[in-house]
């Protein structure tokens, strides 16, 4: 191997090497016969170049170039030579020149492949899974893999130049409770006793404020026993950050600045230099969900003022019994918002058909709306269609104060519950925005940027009322700083209090969460109590936390945007497998190497561990 080491990479060939010996080592991409003439697309990670071997090449040459089959791994020997200006091929880098090979080796051979190795494959996942270390060969996976590594490049040249440290927290902690399951691993030198893998560094983090770090960040692995279901996996990546003495705005506009970093300096793609800004409130009214993809328009609509004067007693009784329910649940000292009739309007689609209305209202459905009504606004400017006969004295007012026009449809959901309303006709919204392509990228083509709509949502409940314990809980974490106006009438008024909480949402995915964090030891105490958290468990849990608070915290607060999910997004694909290298499948089980699987006995006897298995 030695004689035939590479002396260039299959990506940095041009003209000006015409004449030059090289050696190039690599897979055969592909292999064509024209007459005599072999051509060989050598490829390796930094791209491909063709390999010529010419009708006058010695027969032993011929001989080892008519094995060759594709993903052979092969060194090859030849002089650069520049391309007619008619061969030239401008989508290859190394499209100028062509290698003339004098010898060609196999270094090894490939067997009959499972798929074929393209830029992009249509092999079914759990195949591409099974063999990951081929699917990584392809150019689309190549990309990804360089884009995340880019990103994380990027992230820790700013990071870095701002001050901040990198600490590593540890991978095995104590088992506290943050909304997931632990994964745990038992301890062979204490027989009973468990290491939890960390949901997030956060305890760690915020005692590294304690510790007069100031600036804090980890590109940190996490782990998570959720049940298999949709794009999640058990173990990801996230850009975990603290920072003292500030406020959420000194937060949100650090990863403004990091984020224009980022894509500037991998996509060279210019961001906003703010981004939107939503409170949690607004975003539910306005778009059905706490991640509105911001790429396209189409904003539900309050509805109940056309209520009253039509015979439409659905849309009634939901609004009095919500207003009901709102009254008896006032009576407990809980807010409720009441009922909600919400509309939207989609324009241009009056012709669909009812086929294509009962689809959108299935997605409603799985929302728990009990329906959904439409109208259709017809060339004459009237209404149309479904419940359109139970608003027909008061159309003009129905379609001037909804903004629709003659060819539009108009959806609407109601429910005693406005948080149901606004969230099942939010899921009809997101469904059009993918069935009508509202954010496919080639509608952006003019401007780059407007492949990313950020979105900052802010001001979120800091508590929820768990109706099936009859107590409050947390709405995202018990360490959240409650909003300064809300403290002095948190045991009186959960219900209304606002916590200093904030998620960025990009294109529809929620990207990041964080917020301002409690240093204040009785606060802390004050917020376990309303939440029904037993004193003496929050010291079994928390203890190690409350106690560094006891000794000087200062002010802090962080945010942890997800690594996988933010560079799925920039390269613009829909699943964070096709931006890890070893992912596992929606089972959380990785078909490559068969995990999780079974160990020897010998090991759980170590362990001091016997297994019980289900009940089947």
């Amino acid at each position: 191997m030695e004689q035939m080491k590479r002396s260039s990479n299959c990506g940095a060939l041009t003209k000006a090497d015409a004449g030059k010996t090289v050696t190039l080592n690599g897979w055969v991409n592909r292999k064509r016969d024209h007459g005599g003439i072999s051509f060989v697309n050598l490829r390796d990670r930094y791209g491909t170049t063709q390999v010529v071997v010419d009708a006058d090449a010695q027969e032993a040459l011929k001989a080892v170039v008519a094995e060759l089959k594709n993903e052979y791994v092969i060194a090859v020997e030849g002089t650069v030579r520049a391309r007619p200006d008619t061969m030239v091929n401008p989508d290859m880098a190394t499209g100028t020149i062509e290698v003339v090979a004098n010898r060609v080796e196999i270094l090894t051979r490939c067997e009959l492949l499972p798929f074929q190795i393209d830029d992009e494959t249509d092999a079914k996942e759990e195949l591409r899974l099974k063999y990951r270390y081929l699917d990584l060969r392809s150019g689309g996976m190549q990309r990804r893999i360089k884009l995340r590594n880019d990103v994380t490049f990027a992230i820790r040249e700013w990071m870095q130049g701002e001050g901040f440290y990198e600490i590593e927290t540890p991978t095995f902690i104590k088992s506290t409770p943050e909304g997931a399951r632990d994964y745990l691993v038992p301890s062979r030198l204490y027989p009973g006793k468990f290491y939890a893998l960390p949901q997030s560094p956060q305890l760690y983090k915020q005692i590294l404020m304690v510790s007069g770090f100031d600036k804090y960040f980890q590109i940190a692995r996490c782990y998570r026993d959720e049940d298999a279901r949709g794009d999640r996996q058990p173990e990801f990546t996230q850009l975990d950050i603290e920072m003292s003495f500030v406020g959420r705005d000194d937060v949100l506009s650090m990863i403004e600045k990091l984020f224009g970093y980022v894509f500037r300096k991998t996509m060279n793609v210019q961001l906003p230099p703010t981004f939107k800004r939503l409170s949690y409130d607004q975003a539910l009214e306005l778009y059905g969900t706490d991640k509105p993809d911001l790429r396209f328009g189409m904003q539900l609509q309050d509805f109940s003022p056309w209520v009253e004067g039509s015979g439409f007693q659905a849309f009634k009784d939901a609004l009095t019994n919500g207003e009901a329910e709102r009254q008896a649940s006032l009576a407990k000292g809980v807010q409720s918002q009441g009922g909600g009739v919400k509309a939207l309007v989609v324009p241009g689609k009056a012709d669909y058909s009812r086929k294509q209305i009962d689809e959108l209202e299935a997605a409603a459905r799985i929302y728990r709306a009990k329906g959904m009504a439409w109208m259709k606004v017809n060339a004459a400017g009237g209404l149309e269609g479904g419940a359109s006969k139970f608003f027909a004295d008061n159309a003009a007012a129905v379609i001037t104060g909804l903004g629709a026009k003659p060819g539009d449809l108009i959806l609407m959901v109601a429910d005693a519950k406005r948080r149901i309303a606004n969230i099942a006709l939010g899921a009809v919204r997101s469904k059009l925005g993918k069935d009508l392509g509202l954010y496919d990228p080639a509608n952006h083509a003019k401007d780059s940027a407007a492949r990313f709509e950020f979105a900052w949502i802010v001001d979120f409940p800091m508590f929820e009322f768990n109706e099936e314990e009859n107590k409050w809980d947390t709405a995202h974490h018990m360490f959240t700083w409650p909003q300064e106006q809300y403290q002095a009438t948190m045991e009186t008024d959960p219900g209304s209090v606002k916590g200093d909480l904030y998620d960025l949402v990009l294109n529809g995915f929620e990207l990041a969460s964080g917020s301002i964090r409690i240093h204040d030891p009785e606060l802390q105490k004050r917020v376990f109590r309303i939440v029904g958290f037993d004193p003496v468990e929050a010291e079994k849990k928390f203890g190690f936390l409350t106690e560094a608070f006891k000794y000087g915290a200062p002010p802090h607060g962080g945010i942890a945007p997800g690594l996988d999910r933010l560079v799925m997004l920039m390269a613009g694909e829909t699943s964070i497998k096709e931006v890890i290298a070893f992912p596992k499948n929606s089972f959380a089980v990785s078909p490559m190497d068969e995990c999780p699987n079974e160990v020897e006995q010998k090991q759980l006897d170590e362990l001091h561990l016997s297994i019980r298995y289900p009940d089947k």
